[in-house]
């Protein structure tokens, strides 16, 4: 999953290692060009390389014209299939296997969304040295009873799947705003995040200047993530004025501390 692509994206992709090809579904936030311009030149790419796995782009209202715009000076015709999707509102965006991703309409200058990737809650931990005092050997009967099933040993014993596994456990969710002013009931859309990417153009001493943009200062969005419970805060869009990065951090520890600025290449383990 692809969340905004910005000009130079399949270039840090790339870097990164990371394959174009896996790219099963692209998020766009909202229209301006710094989280739209990379999707011409990543499709293109695509196409180079003999895509054939579907893709699906979803986004706000006037992402289906800039694409097809696009086409002729990529190819008249995919050989992918393309699934454009413009959605208007909070709605669950997709679903898939285990997940589902959901979007909330921010303040902004133009239509703009963030998105919550909710992954469905995953099963209790498997007691491994219970099993064996029961005599469960790894196989078929340890999956059964990891889904909840009931099964009956060589013994004649029936064994419960709450004698070996835990309670179930949350799955991740991570939420990314792209940019945003402060928007009314986002602090609930963002409730127990493990993970909140959220945008913070500036410092304190500029917040006219965020009001006047519908941009975020880093104080705003620590102070969000404290109100909302969230797990650990990722700091992003930081302006270019900052050279260095240090008096946004220092500003956001004073309200949330799980904190870090974002940077390229950045990667993060999720447990």
């Amino acid at each position: 999953m692809l969340f905004d692509c910005g000009e130079g994206a399949q270039r840090q992709l790339m870097i990164a290692g990371l394959s174009i090809e896996k790219i099963s579904n692209i998020f766009i936030t909202h229209m301006h060009g710094d989280h739209v311009l990379g999707l011409p030149g990543l499709l293109m790419t695509m196409s180079l390389q003999n895509r054939r796995s579907p893709l699906r782009i979803f986004g706000p209202n006037g992402l289906k014209q800039f694409i097809e715009s696009c086409l002729p000076m990529i190819f008249h015709q995919p050989a992918f299939p393309l699934d454009i999707q413009e959605f208007v509102g909070n709605v669950l965006v997709t679903s898939g296997k285990n997940y589902r991703v959901y979007s909330y309409r921010v303040k902004h200058s133009i239509e703009s969304y963030a998105y919550c990737f909710k992954e469905d809650d995953r099963p209790g931990k498997f007691n491994v040295e219970k099993a064996e005092e029961l005599g469960i050997k790894p196989g078929p009967l340890r999956s059964m009873l990891v889904k909840g099933e009931s099964v009956r040993l060589e013994n004649g014993r029936v064994v419960k799947p709450e004698e070996v596994v835990g309670p179930p456990r949350p799955g991740v969710k991570i939420v990314y705003t792209g940019d945003m002013g402060d928007t009314p009931g986002f602090e609930e859309f963002c409730r127990n995040a493990d993970i909140l990417i959220h945008e913070a153009t500036f410092d304190e001493s500029m917040n006219a200047q965020a009001d006047e943009l519908q941009h975020s200062t880093c104080i705003e969005a620590a102070k969000l993530a404290a109100r909302a419970g969230v797990k650990r805060l990722i700091l992003t869009h930081i302006s270019s004025r900052y050279g260095d990065t240090s008096v946004i951090l220092e500003q956001a520890k004073r309200f949330f501390n799980n904190v870090q600025v974002a940077e390229d290449f950045m990667s993060i383990d999720i447990f």
